[in-house]
Protein backbone atom coordinates (compact mmCIF):
# COMPACT_ATOMS: atom_id res chain seq x y z
CA UNK A 1 0.00 0.00 0.00
CA UNK A 2 1.64 3.74 -1.14
CA UNK A 3 1.49 6.34 1.40
CA UNK A 4 -1.04 8.20 -1.49
CA UNK A 5 -3.59 5.06 0.18
CA UNK A 6 -3.99 6.38 3.69
CA UNK A 7 -5.81 9.48 2.89
CA UNK A 8 -2.97 12.03 3.84
CA UNK A 9 -2.95 16.37 3.01
CA UNK A 10 -1.24 16.13 -0.99
CA UNK A 11 1.19 18.34 0.59
CA UNK A 12 2.67 16.07 3.63
CA UNK A 13 2.65 13.10 0.82
CA UNK A 14 4.99 15.81 -1.44
CA UNK A 15 7.38 16.01 2.10
CA UNK A 16 7.21 12.38 2.83
CA UNK A 17 8.30 11.72 -0.76
CA UNK A 18 11.32 14.03 -0.58
CA UNK A 19 12.33 12.28 2.98
CA UNK A 20 12.67 9.63 0.43
CA UNK A 21 9.82 7.48 1.57
CA UNK A 22 7.70 5.35 -0.76
CA UNK A 23 5.81 2.78 1.23
CA UNK A 24 4.64 2.95 4.80
CA UNK A 25 5.70 0.61 7.97
CA UNK A 26 3.22 -2.00 9.16
CA UNK A 27 2.43 0.23 12.30
CA UNK A 28 1.88 3.35 9.94
CA UNK A 29 -0.95 1.61 7.92
CA UNK A 30 -2.96 0.09 10.49
CA UNK A 31 -2.90 3.76 13.07
CA UNK A 32 -3.25 6.01 10.05
CA UNK A 33 -6.52 5.67 8.75
CA UNK A 34 -7.77 5.08 12.76
CA UNK A 35 -6.13 8.70 13.55
CA UNK A 36 -8.01 10.09 10.38
CA UNK A 37 -11.38 8.85 11.35
CA UNK A 38 -10.50 10.68 14.72
CA UNK A 39 -10.75 7.73 16.96
CA UNK A 40 -8.35 7.40 20.24
CA UNK A 41 -5.64 5.11 19.78
CA UNK A 42 -2.84 2.98 21.28
CA UNK A 43 0.36 2.31 19.23
CA UNK A 44 2.70 -0.95 20.12
CA UNK A 45 5.16 -1.30 17.89
CA UNK A 46 9.08 -2.65 17.93
CA UNK A 47 11.45 0.42 18.13
CA UNK A 48 12.36 1.67 14.98
CA UNK A 49 9.50 1.04 12.66
CA UNK A 50 8.10 4.53 11.91
CA UNK A 51 5.68 5.11 15.48
CA UNK A 52 6.82 9.09 15.01
CA UNK A 53 5.41 9.10 11.58
CA UNK A 54 2.52 7.04 12.18
CA UNK A 55 1.25 10.05 14.79
CA UNK A 56 2.52 12.91 13.45
CA UNK A 57 1.60 12.26 9.52
CA UNK A 58 -2.11 12.18 10.15
CA UNK A 59 -2.82 14.80 13.05
CA UNK A 60 -0.50 17.14 10.35
CA UNK A 61 -3.44 16.47 8.12
CA UNK A 62 -6.02 17.04 10.34
CA UNK A 63 -4.09 20.54 11.67
CA UNK A 64 -4.19 21.30 7.86
CA UNK A 65 -7.73 21.23 7.66
CA UNK A 66 -8.38 23.33 10.80
CA UNK A 67 -5.72 25.98 9.77
CA UNK A 68 -7.24 25.77 6.40
CA UNK A 69 -10.52 27.12 8.12
CA UNK A 70 -9.45 29.73 9.80
CA UNK A 71 -9.43 28.40 13.36
CA UNK A 72 -5.98 29.67 14.19
CA UNK A 73 -6.52 30.54 17.84
CA UNK A 74 -4.45 28.69 20.62
CA UNK A 75 -2.53 25.90 20.43
CA UNK A 76 -3.88 22.44 18.64
CA UNK A 77 -2.05 19.80 18.93
CA UNK A 78 -0.39 18.51 22.00
CA UNK A 79 3.24 15.76 21.96
CA UNK A 80 4.79 15.19 25.53
CA UNK A 81 7.88 12.85 25.49
CA UNK A 82 9.79 12.05 28.44
CA UNK A 83 12.93 13.07 27.53
CA UNK A 84 14.60 16.30 25.72
CA UNK A 85 16.65 14.05 23.21
CA UNK A 86 13.28 12.74 22.10
CA UNK A 87 11.25 15.86 21.72
CA UNK A 88 13.64 17.14 19.55
CA UNK A 89 13.98 14.60 17.34
CA UNK A 90 9.81 14.44 17.05
CA UNK A 91 10.42 18.29 16.31
CA UNK A 92 12.88 17.38 13.67
CA UNK A 93 10.33 15.14 12.33
CA UNK A 94 6.82 17.04 12.51
CA UNK A 95 9.40 20.23 10.44
CA UNK A 96 10.22 17.89 7.58
CA UNK A 97 6.99 16.59 6.80
CA UNK A 98 5.27 19.83 7.57
CA UNK A 99 7.69 21.48 5.04
CA UNK A 100 4.98 22.87 2.75
CA UNK A 101 2.23 23.86 5.55
CA UNK A 102 1.74 27.16 7.58
CA UNK A 103 2.50 25.38 10.29
CA UNK A 104 4.09 26.80 13.83
CA UNK A 105 5.51 24.10 15.89
CA UNK A 106 7.90 24.53 19.18
CA UNK A 107 9.29 22.66 21.67
CA UNK A 108 9.41 22.84 25.44
CA UNK A 109 11.83 21.45 27.80
CA UNK A 110 14.23 22.05 30.98
CA UNK A 111 17.98 22.85 30.43
CA UNK A 112 17.40 25.85 28.49
CA UNK A 113 16.24 29.06 28.25
CA UNK A 114 12.19 29.26 29.34
CA UNK A 115 11.62 32.72 26.95
CA UNK A 116 11.34 31.73 23.62
CA UNK A 117 9.20 28.53 24.96
CA UNK A 118 6.92 31.17 26.77
CA UNK A 119 6.66 33.46 23.92
CA UNK A 120 6.05 30.50 21.56
CA UNK A 121 3.04 29.16 23.84
CA UNK A 122 1.40 32.67 24.22
CA UNK A 123 1.78 32.44 20.80
CA UNK A 124 -0.38 29.79 20.24
CA UNK A 125 2.10 28.10 18.07
CA UNK A 126 -0.08 24.70 16.36
CA UNK A 127 1.90 22.15 18.37
CA UNK A 128 4.08 21.86 20.70
CA UNK A 129 6.22 18.53 21.43
CA UNK A 130 6.99 19.04 25.12
CA UNK A 131 8.40 17.20 28.32
CA UNK A 132 6.01 17.12 31.21
CA UNK A 133 7.98 18.67 33.89
CA UNK A 134 8.88 22.31 31.73
CA UNK A 135 5.23 22.09 30.56
CA UNK A 136 3.64 21.80 33.98
CA UNK A 137 5.70 24.50 34.92
CA UNK A 138 4.85 26.98 32.02
CA UNK A 139 1.20 26.07 32.31
CA UNK A 140 0.96 26.64 35.84
CA UNK A 141 2.04 30.27 35.36
CA UNK A 142 -0.57 30.90 32.64
CA UNK A 143 1.63 30.19 29.81
CA UNK A 144 -0.34 29.23 26.67
CA UNK A 145 -3.78 28.64 25.12
CA UNK A 146 -4.62 25.26 25.53
CA UNK A 147 -8.35 25.66 25.29
CA UNK A 148 -8.99 24.41 21.56
CA UNK A 149 -6.30 21.84 22.01
CA UNK A 150 -7.51 19.08 19.51
CA UNK A 151 -4.65 16.48 19.73
CA UNK A 152 -2.59 14.95 22.80
CA UNK A 153 -0.27 12.05 22.20
CA UNK A 154 1.96 10.65 24.78
CA UNK A 155 4.62 9.17 23.19
CA UNK A 156 6.84 6.23 25.11
CA UNK A 157 3.79 6.05 27.06
CA UNK A 158 5.28 3.32 29.35
CA UNK A 159 8.06 5.35 30.39
CA UNK A 160 6.06 8.41 31.03
CA UNK A 161 3.25 6.85 33.38
CA UNK A 162 5.69 4.14 34.57
CA UNK A 163 8.97 6.17 36.02
CA UNK A 164 7.01 8.91 38.06
CA UNK A 165 5.16 11.16 35.35
CA UNK A 166 2.21 9.72 36.36
CA UNK A 167 1.14 12.59 38.31
CA UNK A 168 2.63 15.57 36.45
CA UNK A 169 0.51 13.60 33.43
CA UNK A 170 -2.51 14.24 35.76
CA UNK A 171 -2.13 17.93 35.68
CA UNK A 172 -0.99 18.44 32.58
CA UNK A 173 -4.40 16.55 31.34
CA UNK A 174 -6.94 18.42 33.76
CA UNK A 175 -5.75 21.39 32.17
CA UNK A 176 -7.09 20.58 28.46
CA UNK A 177 -10.18 20.30 27.06
CA UNK A 178 -11.90 16.24 27.62
CA UNK A 179 -13.13 16.62 23.86
CA UNK A 180 -10.36 15.95 22.40
CA UNK A 181 -8.21 13.01 20.36
CA UNK A 182 -6.23 11.05 22.22
CA UNK A 183 -3.17 8.47 21.37
CA UNK A 184 -0.75 6.45 23.35
CA UNK A 185 2.60 4.80 21.44
CA UNK A 186 5.59 2.84 22.82
CA UNK A 187 7.29 0.28 22.19
CA UNK A 188 5.89 -1.64 24.99
CA UNK A 189 2.98 -1.19 27.47
CA UNK A 190 2.45 -3.42 29.84
CA UNK A 191 -1.07 -4.62 31.17
CA UNK A 192 -1.17 -2.46 34.06
CA UNK A 193 -0.36 0.57 32.57
CA UNK A 194 -2.81 -0.25 29.66
CA UNK A 195 -5.02 0.00 32.32
CA UNK A 196 -4.32 3.55 33.14
CA UNK A 197 -4.67 4.49 30.01
CA UNK A 198 -8.24 4.47 29.91
CA UNK A 199 -8.48 7.87 32.44
CA UNK A 200 -6.76 9.42 29.64
CA UNK A 201 -9.08 7.86 26.50
CA UNK A 202 -12.16 7.39 25.11
CA UNK A 203 -12.83 3.98 23.89
CA UNK A 204 -9.35 3.30 22.62
CA UNK A 205 -8.20 1.49 19.11
CA UNK A 206 -5.58 -0.92 19.99
CA UNK A 207 -2.57 -1.26 17.33
CA UNK A 208 0.10 -3.88 18.12
CA UNK A 209 2.40 -4.84 15.32
CA UNK A 210 4.27 -8.45 16.80
CA UNK A 211 3.99 -9.60 20.16
CA UNK A 212 4.71 -6.74 22.69
CA UNK A 213 7.24 -9.16 24.66
CA UNK A 214 9.25 -9.63 21.26
CA UNK A 215 12.70 -7.56 21.18
CA UNK A 216 13.43 -6.41 17.24
CA UNK A 217 13.50 -9.66 14.89
CA UNK A 218 16.83 -8.31 13.01
CA UNK A 219 19.13 -7.85 16.43
CA UNK A 220 21.38 -10.60 17.01
CA UNK A 221 21.58 -10.72 20.87
CA UNK A 222 24.10 -12.14 22.84
CA UNK A 223 25.28 -12.43 26.73
CA UNK A 224 28.85 -12.68 28.14
CA UNK A 225 28.98 -13.88 31.19
CA UNK A 226 31.84 -11.76 33.30
CA UNK A 227 33.21 -11.19 36.60
CA UNK A 228 32.25 -7.63 37.48
CA UNK A 229 35.45 -6.08 37.49
CA UNK A 230 36.73 -7.47 34.39
CA UNK A 231 33.91 -5.89 32.25
CA UNK A 232 35.83 -2.63 31.21
CA UNK A 233 38.44 -4.71 29.98
CA UNK A 234 36.27 -6.71 27.96
CA UNK A 235 35.06 -4.04 26.55
CA UNK A 236 38.07 -2.46 25.23
CA UNK A 237 38.62 -6.21 23.94
CA UNK A 238 35.39 -6.13 21.55
CA UNK A 239 36.01 -2.65 20.80
CA UNK A 240 39.33 -3.73 19.22
CA UNK A 241 36.46 -5.14 16.37
CA UNK A 242 36.67 -2.51 13.44
CA UNK A 243 32.63 -3.58 12.57
CA UNK A 244 32.08 -2.48 15.85
CA UNK A 245 32.05 1.13 14.38
CA UNK A 246 28.82 2.73 16.45
CA UNK A 247 28.44 1.83 19.31
CA UNK A 248 25.75 2.53 22.16
CA UNK A 249 26.98 1.48 25.12
CA UNK A 250 24.47 1.37 28.56
CA UNK A 251 25.51 2.36 31.87
CA UNK A 252 23.18 2.01 35.02
CA UNK A 253 24.42 5.35 36.72
CA UNK A 254 25.55 8.72 35.57
CA UNK A 255 28.66 8.20 37.16
CA UNK A 256 29.41 4.95 35.98
CA UNK A 257 28.97 6.24 32.21
CA UNK A 258 31.57 9.35 33.22
CA UNK A 259 33.65 5.87 34.38
CA UNK A 260 33.19 4.02 31.46
CA UNK A 261 33.95 7.18 28.96
CA UNK A 262 37.19 8.13 30.64
CA UNK A 263 38.99 4.38 30.08
CA UNK A 264 37.64 4.30 26.75
CA UNK A 265 39.21 7.59 26.31
CA UNK A 266 42.15 6.76 27.46
CA UNK A 267 42.65 3.46 25.04
CA UNK A 268 42.05 5.96 22.38
CA UNK A 269 38.58 5.06 21.67
CA UNK A 270 36.58 8.47 21.04
CA UNK A 271 33.41 8.65 23.11
CA UNK A 272 30.80 10.70 24.14
CA UNK A 273 28.28 10.93 27.34
CA UNK A 274 24.45 11.08 27.74
CA UNK A 275 23.01 11.14 30.61
CA UNK A 276 20.93 13.81 32.79
CA UNK A 277 23.79 15.66 34.32
CA UNK A 278 24.63 16.90 31.03
CA UNK A 279 23.54 19.96 30.15
CA UNK A 280 21.25 20.12 27.11
CA UNK A 281 23.69 21.53 24.43
CA UNK A 282 26.36 19.04 25.47
CA UNK A 283 23.43 16.26 25.14
CA UNK A 284 23.02 17.97 21.27
CA UNK A 285 26.42 18.12 21.02
CA UNK A 286 26.93 14.03 22.20
CA UNK A 287 23.86 13.33 19.87
CA UNK A 288 25.79 15.00 16.58
CA UNK A 289 29.33 13.91 17.33
CA UNK A 290 27.51 10.32 17.66
CA UNK A 291 25.41 10.65 14.68
CA UNK A 292 28.55 11.99 12.18
CA UNK A 293 30.78 9.95 13.57
CA UNK A 294 33.20 12.09 15.61
CA UNK A 295 32.52 9.60 17.69
CA UNK A 296 32.34 5.89 17.47
CA UNK A 297 30.79 5.49 20.95
CA UNK A 298 28.05 6.70 23.24
CA UNK A 299 27.72 5.38 26.59
CA UNK A 300 24.07 6.58 28.06
CA UNK A 301 21.67 5.89 30.92
CA UNK A 302 18.85 4.49 29.82
CA UNK A 303 15.97 7.70 30.54
CA UNK A 304 17.90 9.54 28.39
CA UNK A 305 18.74 7.49 25.47
CA UNK A 306 15.04 7.45 25.04
CA UNK A 307 14.20 8.03 21.85
CA UNK A 308 17.62 8.21 20.34
CA UNK A 309 16.85 7.72 16.82
CA UNK A 310 20.59 7.59 15.16
CA UNK A 311 20.56 5.40 11.72
CA UNK A 312 23.35 3.14 11.49
CA UNK A 313 23.61 1.96 15.16
CA UNK A 314 25.93 -1.39 15.01
CA UNK A 315 26.06 -2.51 18.35
CA UNK A 316 24.39 -2.09 21.20
CA UNK A 317 26.33 -3.24 24.46
CA UNK A 318 24.43 -3.88 27.55
CA UNK A 319 27.63 -2.67 30.20
CA UNK A 320 25.29 -3.13 33.25
CA UNK A 321 22.29 -5.56 32.51
CA UNK A 322 18.74 -3.57 32.98
CA UNK A 323 16.64 -4.47 36.24
CA UNK A 324 13.70 -4.16 33.77
CA UNK A 325 12.80 -6.77 30.77
CA UNK A 326 11.25 -3.43 29.55
CA UNK A 327 14.26 -1.36 29.54
CA UNK A 328 16.10 -4.14 27.45
CA UNK A 329 13.57 -4.15 24.78
CA UNK A 330 14.18 -0.54 24.23
CA UNK A 331 18.11 -0.64 24.65
CA UNK A 332 18.60 -2.89 22.12
CA UNK A 333 16.13 -1.29 19.67
CA UNK A 334 18.52 1.03 19.21
CA UNK A 335 20.31 -1.23 16.35
CA UNK A 336 18.60 -3.07 13.83
CA UNK A 337 16.21 0.03 13.17
CA UNK A 338 13.69 0.24 10.22
CA UNK A 339 14.26 -3.93 9.27
CA UNK A 340 18.24 -3.25 9.08
CA UNK A 341 20.39 -5.46 11.06
CA UNK A 342 22.48 -5.09 14.14
CA UNK A 343 23.79 -6.81 17.80
CA UNK A 344 23.14 -6.83 21.04
CA UNK A 345 25.58 -7.96 24.04
CA UNK A 346 24.88 -8.37 27.39
CA UNK A 347 27.74 -8.47 30.17
CA UNK A 348 26.23 -10.49 33.05
CA UNK A 349 27.53 -10.77 36.47
CA UNK A 350 26.85 -13.48 39.10
CA UNK A 351 24.16 -10.64 40.77
CA UNK A 352 22.51 -10.16 37.41
CA UNK A 353 21.09 -14.02 36.91
CA UNK A 354 17.97 -13.49 38.35
CA UNK A 355 17.22 -10.52 35.80
CA UNK A 356 18.51 -12.63 32.90
CA UNK A 357 16.45 -15.29 33.22
CA UNK A 358 13.14 -12.94 33.86
CA UNK A 359 14.15 -11.98 30.12
CA UNK A 360 14.38 -14.39 29.05
CA UNK A 361 11.08 -15.62 30.54
CA UNK A 362 9.61 -12.40 28.93
CA UNK A 363 10.72 -12.94 25.24
CA UNK A 364 10.10 -16.61 25.80
CA UNK A 365 13.69 -17.66 24.12
CA UNK A 366 17.04 -18.13 25.50
CA UNK A 367 19.72 -16.19 24.81
CA UNK A 368 22.88 -16.85 23.20
CA UNK A 369 25.84 -17.29 25.89
CA UNK A 370 29.12 -16.37 24.16
CA UNK A 371 33.09 -16.40 25.16
CA UNK A 372 35.07 -13.53 23.82
CA UNK A 373 38.34 -15.58 21.50
CA UNK A 374 41.23 -14.07 22.80
CA UNK A 375 40.26 -12.45 25.63
CA UNK A 376 41.84 -13.43 28.94
CA UNK A 377 39.16 -14.26 31.63
CA UNK A 378 42.14 -15.68 34.32
CA UNK A 379 42.47 -11.47 34.78
CA UNK A 380 42.53 -11.11 38.89
CA UNK A 381 40.95 -8.05 40.91
CA UNK A 382 41.97 -5.01 41.45
CA UNK A 383 42.50 -3.45 44.91
CA UNK A 384 39.04 -2.76 46.35
CA UNK A 385 38.11 0.79 47.73
CA UNK A 386 39.00 -0.43 51.22
CA UNK A 387 42.95 -1.64 50.21
CA UNK A 388 43.29 1.20 48.33
CA UNK A 389 41.94 3.46 51.33
CA UNK A 390 44.17 1.30 53.80
CA UNK A 391 47.19 1.62 51.25
CA UNK A 392 46.93 5.56 51.28
CA UNK A 393 46.60 5.77 55.28
CA UNK A 394 50.09 7.77 56.45
CA UNK A 395 52.24 5.92 59.37
CA UNK A 396 52.95 7.51 61.93
CA UNK A 397 56.69 7.92 63.03
CA UNK A 398 57.77 5.32 65.28
CA UNK A 399 55.71 2.69 63.76
CA UNK A 400 51.65 2.39 63.37
CA UNK A 401 48.89 3.39 66.37
CA UNK A 402 46.39 0.56 66.38
CA UNK A 403 43.21 1.27 68.23
CA UNK A 404 40.98 -1.38 69.41
CA UNK A 405 37.62 -1.34 69.57
CA UNK A 406 36.24 0.42 72.70
CA UNK A 407 39.93 1.77 73.49
CA UNK A 408 39.59 4.92 74.64
CA UNK A 409 43.09 6.14 73.66
CA UNK A 410 43.86 8.58 71.21
CA UNK A 411 47.21 9.34 69.39
CA UNK A 412 49.23 12.72 70.96
CA UNK A 413 49.04 14.47 67.95
CA UNK A 414 48.16 14.04 64.30
CA UNK A 415 51.11 14.25 61.65
CA UNK A 416 51.07 17.00 59.01
CA UNK A 417 52.02 18.29 55.63
CA UNK A 418 52.23 21.67 55.03
CA UNK A 419 51.07 22.78 58.12
CA UNK A 420 47.55 21.12 57.94
CA UNK A 421 46.45 17.88 59.17
CA UNK A 422 46.56 15.15 56.82
CA UNK A 423 43.33 13.28 56.51
CA UNK A 424 43.13 9.77 54.63
CA UNK A 425 41.18 10.19 51.20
Amino acid sequence: MPFRALGLDPRILQAVQEQGYTEPTPIQSAAIPKILAGQDLIGIAQTGTGKTAAFTLPILTKLAAIIGNGQQRGTKALVIAPTRELAVQIEENVRAYARHLPLRVATVFGGVGERPQIDALRAGTHMIIACPGRLLDLMDRRCGDFSGLNFLVLDEADRMLDMGFLPSIRQVIKSIPRQRQTLLFSATLSKEIELLTHEFQQAPKLVQIGRRSNPAETVTQWVYEIPKHLKPSLLIHLLRDPTMNMVLVFSRMKHSADRIARRLDQEGIRTATLHSNRSQNQRLKALKDFKSGDVRVLVATDIAARGIDVDGISHVVNYDFPMQVEDYVHRIGRTGRAHAVGDAISFVTSEDHDELRALERFIGRGIVRKKAEGFDYTQSAPPSEGDSDRRRQPRHQGGAVHHKAGNSSKPKSAPQRGGRHFKPR
